[in-house]
């Protein structure tokens, strides 16, 4: 019934149109809402010098809910300014913690972060890997993840713990999130890229931090993609796990995905992949995971395909990735990243 459905909807009403670059940048911006947010009243509120890192814990407010907590990282003995990397949290359905999925402070994870880990990271925190790589690492939380959650009432379940009946409430909160933006004439990937924006901007305006880049995986790959196409200072941006048509993904793969992937009105405007490469010529690694269930391998092979389109003009800007790995951003994928963030950044 679905496919049928796409095929009345294409007919009547048109889906993935090819747009330029600038043109689709710009409409998709407004389709989707997303928010032109500051972090103000930035406060440092605690540092920490562990394990050869200097670490910074953060606070800003951006006008809405509780201040977002962020961690700054870089190299201990670093002298001068260093190339930044916005690291994004993913999604994972995990929302009790954000930042921390992906950053370390000296207490270290908790076990549910680290059980995450294991299975999408190769046990490592990347952030802090990005940082002992010459880096100034800047994790912050979203919204609706860790510091920006909503309080929720968990579930009675003394099997499980805190964090964990968190996420199964959570879960289904995202539902009643996305409506409100919807009634509100933005949407939820609207007010978290509107975020990530503020905190990108926050990033460049340190002065011991030079260029800036953007990496995430899943989520937070989803993320790092919108901050690409809406941030045109955004130097480098690495989506790992996080891209193929929608086009190829009706029926069978929308459900087990975040509402952030399915912004009101982008279909109208281009596919995804479109709005992946729509940054043009500016550099973007796109890492496929070839055996990721969430995404249809005809789907990854048709972005990779759009997507070098895209950047016909400038074919070096762009390098894809096969991985034959599940979901996930380990630690071969971490250090192909860093190496490439490290080619362009510096």
């Amino acid at each position: 019934m679905f496919a049928e459905l796409a095929r009345v909807a294409a007919a009547q009403r048109g889906l993935y149109p090819v747009l330029g670059g600038p043109e689709l940048r710009a409409a998709a911006r407004d389709a989707i809402g997303v928010l032109d947010l500051t972090a103000d009243d930035v406060r440092v509120e605690r540092t920490w010098t562990h394990d050869g890192l200097h670490g910074e814990e953060l606070s800003w407010s951006v006008g809405f809910g509780p201040r977002t907590r962020a961690y700054l990282l870089r190299p201990a003995d670093a002298d001068g300014p260093l190339p930044g990397v916005v690291a994004l949290h993913c999604h994972a359905g995990m929302k009790w913690a954000g930042k921390e999925k992906i950053a370390d402070a000296p207490e270290g994870p908790t076990p549910e972060v680290r059980r995450l880990r294991d299975d999408i990271y190769g046990g490592r925190a990347f952030a802090n890997a990005l940082a002992r790589r010459g880096f100034a690492v800047l994790a912050h939380d979203a919204f609706v993840w860790g510091s920006r959650r909503f309080p929720l009432e968990l579930p009675d379940d003394p099997a499980l713990s805190e964090a964990d009946r968190y996420d199964r409430a959570a879960r289904d909160h995202e539902h009643i999130v996305a409506k409100h933006c919807q009634v509100l004439g933005i949407s939820f990937a609207g007010v978290v890229a509107g975020e990530d924006l503020a905190a990108a901007a926050y990033l460049r305006s340190r002065p011991d931090v030079g260029a800036v880049g953007c990496a995430g995986l899943s989520g937070g790959g989803l993320r790092a993609a919108l901050l690409g196409a809406f941030d045109p200072a955004m130097r480098a941006v690495v989506v790992a796990a996080m891209v193929s048509s929608y086009r190829d993904m009706i029926a069978e793969h929308v459900p087990g995905h975040t509402w952030m992937l399915w912004p009101p009105g982008l279909p109208r405007l281009g596919d995804w992949p479109d709005l992946v490469a729509a940054r043009a010529p500016g550099p973007l690694m796109v890492q496929y995971a070839l055996r990721d269930r969430l995404f249809p391998a005809t789907g990854m092979r048709r972005a990779h395909t759009m997507i070098t389109e895209r950047y016909a003009a400038a074919p070096d800007a762009y390098e894809a990735v096969f991985a034959d790995v599940p979901h996930s951003f380990d630690v071969p994928m971490q250090e192909r990243a860093f190496d490439w963030l490290g080619e362009r950044l510096r």
